[in-house]
């Protein structure tokens, strides 16, 4: 099985990529989702973070409010340290789980989305690895825009990362995602038919 390995900036388009492999049939774990699932209503993680936190961070329902937390963290390299000692350990034991069934799954192909790929030194497990990418300025202006964010509370979460060009450096594929979603699909086919046939000849 050909084991991508998916990232790239915030708001450069990853999960558009993540879902044009989805069309094809490929299995997708991403850890965003699972991040979101550790910290469920009910859950030890949520729990810890609260204790953290404070009840302030949770919504009506009793839910984390991701924004409230995530404007916090983000102005705060040392609060966000601490919510990723709370929450990780919980966010691994899912990723864990999901690789395992789509390993199972006997898809040719699978792939690992993932935002701090390498920040999280999982880089090694995964080849080739794919890193998506845009235009400084298209980057900041689609994060403000998808998060309802200032331009400063942007910026805050663009520098919380490794910076794109870092991972555009350390990977061994760059997809440009600086146009529109057609071109993006049409980079994808192209993509897509490389990868298959390294999958094909590692079988």
């Amino acid at each position: 099985m050909l084991r991508i390995g998916l990232t790239g900036g915030i708001a450069c388009g990853k999960s558009l990529v993540a879902g044009l492999f989805r069309e094809h049939g490929v299995p997708v774990v991403n850890d965003d989702d699972a991040a979101r699932d550790a910290v469920a209503p009910g859950s030890a993680a949520l729990a810890a973070v609260v204790a953290e936190f404070g009840a302030e961070i949770l919504l009506p329902d009793g839910s984390l409010d991701r924004p409230a937390l995530g404007r916090r963290v983000f102005a705060d390299n040392a609060l966000r340290l601490r919510l990723m000692a709370i929450t990780f350990p919980a966010i691994g034991r899912l990723v864990g789980e999901r690789l395992a069934s789509a390993e199972a799954s006997g898809a040719a192909m699978v792939v690992y989305e993932s935002a701090l790929l390498f920040e999280n030194g999982a880089s090694d497990s995964w080849r080739p690895i794919i890193v998506v990418r845009a235009a400084p300025e298209q980057q900041l202006a689609r994060l403000r825009a998808r998060n309802g964010l200032s331009e400063r509370e942007a910026l805050d979460r663009i520098r919380s990362q490794m910076s794109v060009e870092e991972k555009a450096a350390r990977a061994e594929i760059v997809f440009d995602n600086s146009g529109g979603e057609a071109d993006a699909r049409r980079r994808f086919t192209a993509l897509y038919a490389e990868l298959g046939a390294r999958a094909a000849a590692q079988r």
